[in-house]
């Protein structure tokens, strides 16, 4: 049985990715990042897997790739 997608938060995406929080929010906008998800009123987070997924492979990460 494979384990629940895990949420994410930014300080973690970006310790993950190396990217900074400009050119994280900047790659949402121009759909070459994952979008993130509410969890809360206040909070979002990402899904593990697709931050993941970007990291293998940067490059091919397209906003049609998401389900």
């Amino acid at each position: 049985m494979p384990e629940p997608d895990r949420i994410i938060r930014l300080r973690t995406v970006l310790a993950r990715t190396g990217l900074s929080r400009s050119t994280l929010y900047r790659k949402i906008a121009e759909g070459t990042f994952p979008t993130q998800i509410k969890i809360s009123v206040n909070g979002a987070g990402w899904r593990e897997s697709e931050v993941n997924q970007w990291i293998e492979n940067p490059v091919a990460w397209r906003k049609e790739r998401q389900f």
